[in-house]
């Protein structure tokens, strides 16, 4: 980088500082506040700066000269932040790739600010090309700002759907996804099965509890953009068998699974009190309002395979070897949908409909198991995934 870039560079990170934090970067930043602004930025771009080199680049900002001085951000990089800083439409990179290629958010800002910068001079001399400048300027940024908005009106009744056919970092991070409280283990068995996205059931949950704190390992979370939508999740072979393995579709208020939030998953329970109880296989659909001292709702429970008629007949086993869940969603209402069987073309069924006033800003797939240690942790292998937006205009 130049010396002029390195200059607007430093003026750009400062603002987005200013933006997440809410005061202006006054040390380097810890690697809780780097990793914070790096998900505040992904959260509100789709796409991603490196926790690291957000450290790195408070580092330089607050002293140049030091041993940080060989800092060269892509110019990838400070687009991000310059769409960040002016509240661009959310995009994933792919489709920036394809329509913004030529990072107009960050050309545009390093030319408004040598404007500003060039002000007092030309104010002087009152010249009439500071004016043209002014006004092809002006009416660039107008026209970025036009775009930007047509983009999001536009955008968000795309959809996108993802195959799992390449679970690589690189490649998730490109359709949009990230991965909440990753297992130093078990995050890195994903791609373990071919042509699919493989979860394991660990030991966690999201339930509301005193006990125990919210976590699911291996979250992948995915930013829905619209309010009115279909999404399918569709999963190969995933048979729970014991307490409460389970594995399916989590919408969220908010990522850090405080707010409220809807979990629908096949899972497997034999829990009844104190009474004994043959285990099945059920579709639960719960919902919650995300305060600790608030119930959530179990609004559906249908049982799909008993343990009983699959021990005299473990061909229904079969049953489960293509198994989907779909959710729709209108305004507050919310219908839960689901297929089974040996072949992938079975019919959906309704399996219930229920008012929630929710409206999720986040999509994760997840495996868990509760907080129990009774129960292995199985493969929930994750074949595809969709969500389309619906247009109510």
């Amino acid at each position: 980088m130049n010396a002029v870039d390195l200059h607007v560079f430093e003026v750009l990170f400062r603002e987005a500082c200013r933006k997440c934090f809410g005061h202006p970067l006054a040390g380097p930043l810890t690697e809780t506040e780097s990793r914070l602004m790096y998900t505040r930025i992904f959260e509100d771009t789709g796409l991603v700066v490196g926790w690291k080199s957000i450290k790195n680049y408070s580092l330089f900002v607050l002293s140049p000269a030091g041993p940080h001085k060989s800092v060269n951000p892509s110019v990838a990089t400070l687009d991000t932040l310059s769409r960040y800083v002016a509240g661009a439409p959310y995009l994933t990179e792919p489709e920036r790739k394809k329509s913004a290629g030529h990072y107009p958010y960050w050309y545009a800002y390093k030319s408004k600010l040598m404007e500003v910068a060039v002000a007092p001079a030309t104010k002087k001399h009152g010249s009439r090309r500071s004016r043209v400048r002014w006004g092809v300027g002006g009416g660039l940024l107008l026209l970025i700002v036009i775009a930007g908005l047509i983009v999001s009106r536009k955008g968000p009744l795309h959809g996108f759907s993802s195959a799992f056919k390449d679970v690589s970092a690189d490649s998730l991070r490109n359709e949009g996804w990230w991965v909440h409280s990753p297992d130093s283990v078990y995050w890195k068995m994903r791609g373990a099965t071919p042509g699919c996205l493989s979860l394991f059931t660990l030991c966690g949950d999201n339930w509301p509890d005193s006990v125990n704190h919210p976590i699911i390992h291996n979250l992948l979370i995915h930013r829905i953009t619209c309010d009115c939508w279909t999404m399918e999740v569709h999963l190969k072979d995933f048979v729970p068998r014991q307490d409460w393995q389970q594995a399916g579709i989590l919408l969220l208020e908010d990522s850090n699974l405080a707010g409220k939030s809807m979990r629908v998953s096949i899972a497997y329970n034999d829990f009844n009190g104190v009474y004994p109880r043959s285990g099945s296989i059920l579709l639960q659909a719960i919902s919650s309002g995300g305060g600790a001292q608030e119930k959530p709702e179990e609004f559906a429970h249908s049982v799909v395979l008993q343990a009983d008629s699959l021990t005299r007949r473990p061909a229904l086993y079969n049953d489960l070897a293509h198994s989907a869940i779909r959710i729709e969603k209108q305004g507050d209402q919310f219908r839960v949908l689901y297929a089974d069987g040996i072949s992938e073309n079975t019919s959906f069924k309704e399996i219930s409909s229920h008012s929630f006033s929710f409206r999720p800003r986040y999509v994760g797939l997840f495996a868990l198991r509760g907080y129990v240690d009774t129960s292995g942790a199985i493969p929930a292998h994750f074949t595809w995934f969709g969500l389309d937006c619906c247009n109510l205009r």
